[in-house]
């Protein structure tokens, strides 16, 4: 699949502001934050968070970010366990 892709869901990083740019990063860098959870929250699916995600990060620091996605059962929701509903650690957010 391409960048030029119809089937790839376009998005501009000018509809979300720095601190949702920011949100969306972290959420995508954390093991345990599936990208449902994105999806749900910002609209972005897979595809165009690694769209932004490229677009955003370093070549190297996306290339790291990539390898360490590949395979990682928690970030799709339908392959964790029925007993984590949750998208997030509630000890996660900084009070």
């Amino acid at each position: 699949m391409s960048l030029s892709d119809p089937s790839v869901p376009k998005y501009h990083t000018a509809n979300f502001t720095p601190a949702e740019l920011s949100r969306i990063i972290e959420m995508a860098w954390e093991d345990r934050t599936p990208f449902e959870a994105i999806q749900r929250i910002f609209g972005l699916n897979e595809s165009a968070v690694v769209q932004l995600m490229r677009r955003e990060l370093k070549s190297s620091s996306f290339r790291m970010w990539r390898q360490r996605m590949a395979g990682r059962v928690t970030k799709h929701q339908q392959l964790r366990s029925p007993e984590i509903s949750r998208a997030y650690c509630p000890s996660q957010y900084k009070r």
